[in-house]
């Protein structure tokens, strides 16, 4: 079963930063304040996976970066976050995992 969210891998300098949004995100900018939130084609598009797919993904990135509650919720899951890693930014759970010394 497909998990609603969409999951793309960067590299770079022999890191994976990985993009996880909740698919409806996909293309809408969100802002609060001095806080901007654009998921981007670009950088988020990506495929749809399981959730047994995204959770591997997401335990083996270096660095990722998640958005809507879909995608946050499986980095809750996965354990690379916690409930106070998430932020809001209209409403939207933002939360960024970094890996230090992989």
């Amino acid at each position: 079963m497909k998990s609603g969210v969409l999951i793309k891998t960067h590299e770079s300098a022999g890191k994976k930063i990985t993009a996880v949004a909740d698919k409806e995100l996909i293309g809408k900018k969100f802002e609060e304040g001095e806080r901007c939130l654009d998921v981007t084609g670009r950088f988020y598009k990506g495929k749809e996976k399981t959730e047994e797919e995204a959770l591997k993904i997401l335990k083996e990135s270096t660095n990722t970066n998640m958005v809507g509650k879909k995608a946050v919720a499986l980095g809750i899951k996965s354990g690379i976050i916690t409930e106070d890693s998430i932020i809001l930014i209209k409403g939207i759970p933002h939360a960024i995992s970094i890996k230090y010394g992989i």
